[in-house]
């Protein structure tokens, strides 16, 4: 019994991701405008019951996305305080993401 399920384990924003066609994935920051295209490094393939996991056999897959739009994460607050010293500091922080589509994995 074989299947036909195809994904790759690819590499984005210095984490790794499972992803095959038609995903909606949100990624760190990725330079470019909403409907730019742009490849992600595959780390590993899944071709029904084919895995390729070898450098040479991954540097001819390629994972193309294209980009969505453009957002931010949720505020997280960072606060900060030593007792008896008067020492308080409070700080926010947005991170800044992108939402792609992935368009192609070959």
């Amino acid at each position: 019994m074989s299947s036909q399920v195809v994904y790759a384990i690819v590499r984005a924003g210095g984490r790794q991701e499972k992803v095959s066609v038609g995903d909606f994935v949100t990624l760190n920051r990725v330079p470019g405008g909403a409907g730019s295209t742009f490849q992600l490094p595959a780390l590993l393939l899944v071709d029904g019951d084919k895995v390729t996991s070898a450098a040479a056999d991954l540097a001819k897959v390629t994972v193309t996305a294209e980009i969505l739009q453009d957002l931010r994460g949720p505020k997280i607050v960072i606060q900060k305080f030593k007792n008896k010293t008067g020492y308080k500091k409070r700080q926010g922080h947005r991170q800044e993401l992108t939402k792609v589509k992935i368009t192609g994995i070959k």
